[in-house]
């Protein structure tokens, strides 16, 4: 049984792997304003309705003329009109330039654009310091894509740059999926809420707001059951109202196999287990079943046990559930080590980590000098993670595998 002490933990990749075939998309979706589709997940693909560019236009400030009038004319054209963006010019007269601005319509009978700074204005034309090829500085209509194209795919979580290529191709809304329901709570008789007094052996509640900003980050939309009690019954309740409410349940806490450990047992007496350890540090009994037809991902108690398996696991998950093509664990970096480690780990170690440059401009990685899964302010001081196979020692200037938050956590910015 994938619930059973005596079940081997599974690696972190047949793990992912687990998770991602049992993903399923959301269904429902929505019309939404491009304007406010940030961080949303199309539903269905992006076609242009125009050309882009939609007409030959100049790619530069200067002068669209006939190439061959410019070699007639000795070098010297009048200039028969001033075409700004946003303006169309009329016919080009034979023998005669057009005073041009970036992005403006190239008039018909041009071949090509001189930019400026080769073009002395002398009476009412221009000496033109160059030579001149037909179809210099011209966008061609079209040569960017075309009317009818697909420039946007269903399952592409929107970017900046998503929304203004869907806004430069004149789609003014987009069919987005609904936002994931995500049912949180956390598990523990010590956890007091910050504000609130702590009582003797009391700790203040962190994995509440580590949940709900990284399902924030996500686009999700939480559903917060707060703290639920070392009670099975309590544990019971909870787990119920969440799988009726949500389309995923997500809990810290109560998953290892102590006697106040309720969640683990709770949900396989309401459901089943499908997977239960992972063959990692931290995070070894992180779990993940279903609660009727409603998925579930248990998360060990400890702050940096669920960030770290909630980046891994729950992340590309959740992607996939919102319809993200690209959900998958990710590549990470091969560095030089600044560290050395002489114990190997026993298991896969994702320790706290980050990129530094010393004088030189030369890249190390280096470690935070605590791997206790509870030191949140690892989680601040790191960039990533660095990941430590099993039974090896690492030396200084060894490549080791980093894995930058910002291909991580929901939101990050990068190094």
């Amino acid at each position: 049984m994938a619930g059973s002490p005596a079940a081997k933990p599974l690696s972190v990749e047949a793990a992912s792997a687990q998770l991602l075939a049992a993903a399923r998309t959301i269904e429902g979706s929505e019309q939404w304003p491009t304007l406010d589709c940030l961080g949303r997940v199309l539903a269905e693909p992006v076609i242009s309705g125009t050309d882009l560019p939609g007409w030959d236009n100049s790619a530069m400030d200067g002068y669209a003329l006939r190439a061959a009038d410019l070699q007639a004319g000795g070098g010297w054209l009048p200039v028969s009109q001033r075409i700004a963006a946003g303006q169309c010019g009329t016919p080009l007269a034979p023998g005669t330039a057009a005073r041009i601005f970036t992005g403006a319509p190239l008039p018909e009978g041009a071949d090509s654009v001189v930019v400026q700074e080769v073009c002395e204005p002398e009476g009412d034309g221009v000496r033109i310091n160059a030579e001149v090829a037909p179809g210099a500085n011209i966008r061609r209509r079209g040569e960017e894509l075309r009317a009818g194209t697909e420039v946007l795919a269903a399952g592409t979580r929107l970017g900046p740059q998503h929304l203004g290529l869907a806004a430069g191709v004149g789609a003014a809304q987009l069919r987005v999926y609904r936002r994931l329901r995500v049912a949180v709570f956390a598990s523990g008789d010590e956890l007091a809420m910050p504000g609130e007094p702590l009582e003797p052996g009391q700790i203040y509640n962190s994995n509440r707001f580590l949940f709900r900003a990284l399902l924030q980050g996500l686009g999700c939309e939480p559903i917060d059951l707060g703290i639920v009690k070392d009670d099975r019954e309590a544990t019971l309740a909870a787990l119920g109202t969440a799988a009726e409410q949500a389309d995923l349940v997500m809990a810290s806490g109560g998953v290892s196999v102590g006697e106040e450990d309720h969640v683990r047992p709770a949900v396989e007496q309401l459901g089943h287990l499908d997977l239960w350890r992972v063959a990692m540090k931290p995070g070894k009994p992180f779990a993940f079943g279903h609660i009727g037809e409603t998925p579930f991902i248990g998360s060990p108690g400890n702050p940096v046990s669920l960030f770290v398996t909630f980046c891994l696991f729950a992340r590309p998950f959740i992607e996939r559930m919102q319809g993200v093509s690209a959900a998958k664990l990710p590549t990470p970096l091969m560095l030089p080590s600044g560290f050395a480690l002489t114990k190997p780990a026993k298991r896969r170690d994702y320790q706290r980590a980050r990129l530094e440059f010393d004088g030189a401009g030369q890249a190390s990685i280096q470690r935070f000098h605590s791997s206790s899964s509870a030191a949140l302010s690892s989680l601040t001081w790191a960039n990533g993670l660095v990941v430590i196979p099993p039974g090896e020692t690492i030396a200084i200037g060894d490549p080791v595998a980093f894995l930058p938050f910002a291909g991580l956590v929901p939101g990050d910015r990068g190094l």
